[in-house]
């Protein structure tokens, strides 16, 4: 194939990719109360979210509804992203590309739930109740219950890509299990670091709850990598 015809290629696979992403995102749009339902399920149910932009509900319905379409796509799309390039691989490294990108995708799936069924639900209980003084009233607005909720389930599902990526590194020579046992420690502290930055609301408990999966993923990893080294 010529350049143009790789280029051709590409945006027929970028156009299918789009479509699935529209198409998914339309069908969200539509299904509002059941979409919803699901966002609002990790709401403790005395706090009480508001509305103070008169097109701020309607927005915010579309820019949930394009998030939603394009993590329930997600899987097609990184088909599509492989379809192009599987024909420039051998049959060995299709098999590993194959299983790179589905331990990524599961992976990531994997941390978006954990953010919402375990460490988005203390996360905003302890934010709706904290109060400096009894004469100040909490009034959390549906944009930032939103924000809060997307920002950390991308954040968590980033990070569990950690096992793919130290995989990655390990099989191009860049990262050794025993630089990485060497490390530990220092992995732990890091691993803190990060967990309180991700979590806003500084108290142990989510703290650990986002440290703990992070440092078994680490040690997960330096089983790939030491698997990779044989």
């Amino acid at each position: 194939m010529t350049f143009w015809d790789h280029l051709d290629a590409l945006r027929s696979h970028l156009w299918r990719m789009l479509l699935a992403v529209l198409v998914a995102a339309v069908g969200c749009f539509c299904l509002k109360e059941t979409l919803f339902a699901l966002v609002l399920h990790p709401k403790p149910d005395h706090l009480q979210l508001i509305n103070v932009d008169i097109a701020q509900q309607f927005l915010t319905h579309m820019r949930v509804s394009l998030l939603c379409g394009l993590l329930v796509s997600a899987p097609y799309l990184i088909y599509q992203l492989f379809a192009f390039v599987a024909p420039g691989l051998y049959t060995a490294e299709r098999r590993v590309t194959v299983r790179a990108l589905s331990a990524a995708c599961l992976l990531f799936y994997a941390g978006v739930a954990l953010n919402y069924f375990v460490i988005f639900p203390f996360a905003v209980r302890f934010l709706g109740d904290y109060q400096v003084s009894s004469e100040v009233q909490n009034l959390i607005s549906l944009t930032s219950y939103v924000d809060l909720l997307l920002l950390m389930s991308l954040l968590m599902g980033i990070l569990f890509e950690l096992p793919v990526l130290c995989w990655l590194l390990g099989k191009v020579g860049l990262l050794r299990s025993e630089t990485m046992t060497r490390y530990r420690r220092h992995a732990v502290v890091a691993i803190l670091i990060l967990g309180a930055v991700i979590t806003p609301t500084g108290d142990p408990v989510t703290l650990l709850l986002v440290s703990v999966p992070i440092y078994l993923l680490w040690e997960l990893s330096i089983l790939i990598v030491k698997r990779v080294e044989k």
